[in-house]
């Protein structure tokens, strides 16, 4: 509503100015409520000077959520909606949510017909961000106007150096997409922003978002000796740890993002606690069997304990392990998205001896030709559990030495990354969920609490801790976007950037006429008064509701008719005497 109306004024300035003056047509011991903000029984002088103190904020709720909440009023009077009527916030769904007893008023404003560039979403090719290396950054432009955006000058900041600048024109109410090299210099979050030189719409000209390098992926291996050291450990994106099966370092397994449990011959009780511990809590597990018969037990107690389901060993004929093929990966596994360019369905694949079944799970990764699973995973807690169907010896399987396998394991292990936080936020999301870093998962106990700090401005959100997770209420006077440092005991734990929701840039609306073809003939509760037509919103609804007062009319005839009975009264006493003299 920031957009130039007609009569070069504001949307939002029309519209207050209308809603100001609605105590005319109403008695003086009428009380008003201003939504959404939850004044109410004002009077009139308070309730005009509320209305002059609206401003612009982008934690609004769209107009059809509003609508469901001011039905919980349960108020009795007249409700005036006075909007623009966004067609993405306003639905036929809003419509048919309004009380059919109660006298609604849409008041629509129209605007002049503008383009406004905007940023839909920026996203990166590459899950992990790494600093020192050069990141494809997409920059999604779309118009959300009815004129084409033509030439707009389009600025990317990554901290406090112009990284890129673009000349893009964005036909009306289409998307464009750009693309960008960005490089980040060291490993800190990175505050970042997209300048648009876009007029006369200019609200929604800057979008904010963070990129934060990611953190290494720590790994570790528990088997009886370390076999996995060559696969993660030249690679830098991971941190590499061996550990024996009989490891009492606990803490490294709870700081781990994925175990492999590779072929131990025994599963301890506390080990067996640890792994589910770290699992309940974010980490992926991935479990290799034993083909060691005196083993089974341990790992029973361990797929109990994990949630792992109707697991069953397979006996094995007595001339060793039959060899069968796995089949080739289905195309639309999410699991294998950007493994395969060209995959050959024609292509070897590797071959295994099951010594497990199971009789479901909730993601299946691999399976054998027969049908049965080799690779699939089980959701437990905050983490996951995969398991293979087979050891990974020769004797069992060549999966190991099969190309398909690296492949596989880094996904799994990029799998059990988390995020810390998302790039950026919106004003109007009530929670945020960040994943706080190792070194901050302290408990709340200390009476040390977050706090959003913007250059003068410090806000402390309602905030809620669970074990890694911090959930986050946005304050309701964050009103403007920008970047936010998000602070405990002083020091920055992350920066948070927030923006206006995208659905506020599209301009389209509703017109006055549109408004009562959505209405249509069945809720002759709701009428729709246009503005600008002569009179103000108070005049149409005092001289179509409330009438002409004729009670000035009435006292004046009450006055005349008493004045005419004392000028009768007066006549007749004159003319009684005279009347007896001549008798």
């Amino acid at each position: 509503m920031r957009r130039l109306g007609r009569d070069e004024q504001t949307v939002l300035e029309h519209a207050i100015q209308e809603a100001a003056t609605l105590p005319l047509a109403f008695p003086s011991t009428a009380r008003y409520s201003l939504l959404p903000g939850g004044k109410t029984a004002l009077g009139s002088a308070e309730y005009q000077a509320a209305v002059e103190q609206v401003q612009v904020t982008g934690q609004a709720p769209d107009l059809g959520q509003w609508l469901v909440q001011s039905q919980q009023q349960q108020a009795t009077g007249p409700l005036f909606v006075f909007s623009d009527f966004q067609k993405k916030s306003f639905s036929t769904r809003s419509i048919r949510e309004l009380d059919t007893t109660r006298q609604t008023f849409l008041v629509p404003f129209a605007a002049q017909d503008a383009a406004n560039a905007f940023v839909d979403s920026v996203w990166l090719d590459d899950a992990f961000v790494r600093h020192e290396v050069d990141l494809r950054l997409h920059i999604r432009l779309r118009n959300g106007g009815e004129q084409p955006a033509t030439n707009c000058q389009v600025k990317l900041f990554v901290g406090r150096q112009q990284a890129a600048v673009l000349q893009v024109s964005v036909p009306a109410h289409q998307a464009v997409t750009s693309q960008v090299r960005v490089r980040l210099t060291n490993a800190v979050a990175q505050e970042c922003r997209v300048e648009i030189e876009d007029f006369p719409v200019d609200f929604d000209n800057t979008y904010y978002f963070t990129l934060q390098p990611a953190t290494q992926i720590a790994i570790v291996e528990l088997a009886g000796e370390q076999q996995l050291a060559r696969l993660y450990a030249n690679e830098p994106l991971f941190s590499y740890r061996y550990a024996g099966t009989q490891t009492s370092d606990y803490q490294s397994l709870l700081n781990a993002n994925l175990l492999v449990l590779r072929e131990a011959p025994v599963v301890s009780a506390g080990l067996r606690e640890n792994l589910r511990r770290a699992v309940q809590q974010g980490a992926s597990l991935v479990i290799v069997p034993s083909a060691v018969g005196s083993s089974q037990e341990s790992y029973n107690r361990l797929f109990r304990e994990l949630g792992v389901g109707s697991v069953q060993w397979q006996p094995q004929a007595g001339s060793g392990p039959v060899l069968q093929e796995v089949a080739m990966p289905s195309a639309q596994n999410p699991f294998f998205r950007d493994v395969f360019t060209n995959a050959n369905q024609r292509a070897g694949m590797p071959k295994a001896a099951p010594t497990l079944r199971w009789a479901r799970s909730g993601t299946d990764v691999l399976r054998m030709r027969d049908g049965e699973a080799y690779l699939a995973g089980f959701p437990n807690g905050k983490g996951m559990v995969y398991v293979f169907a087979a050891p990974l010896n020769a004797s069992y399987s060549d999966f190991a030495q099969h190309p398909l396998f690296v492949p596989v394991m880094y996904r799994l292990a990029m799998q059990s990354y988390q995020q810390e936080q998302q790039p950026a936020y919106r004003l109007n999301q009530q929670t945020i969920t960040l994943r706080l870093p190792k070194q901050e998962q302290t408990s709340l106990a200390d009476n040390v609490v977050y706090r959003l700090v913007k250059d003068s401005l410090t806000y402390i959100p309602v905030q809620r801790q669970q074990g890694s997770v911090l959930h986050l209420d946005v304050p309701p006077g964050l009103r403007e976007p920008g970047l936010y440092a998000l602070q405990r005991a002083g020091k920055t734990v992350a920066t948070l950037a927030f923006n206006f929701d995208k659905r506020e840039s599209d301009l389209r609306s509703y017109s006055a006429t549109e408004l009562r073809q959505l209405i249509g003939p069945n809720r002759p509760n709701i009428q729709v008064y246009e503005p600008g037509q002569g009179q103000t919103v108070a005049a149409h609804y005092k001289a179509t509701r409330v009438g002409v007062p004729l009670w000035r009319y009435c006292l004046w005839g009450a006055l005349i008719c008493l004045l005419l009975e004392g000028v009768l009264l007066r006549w007749s006493r004159r003319a009684t005497p005279a009347a007896a003299v001549a008798a």
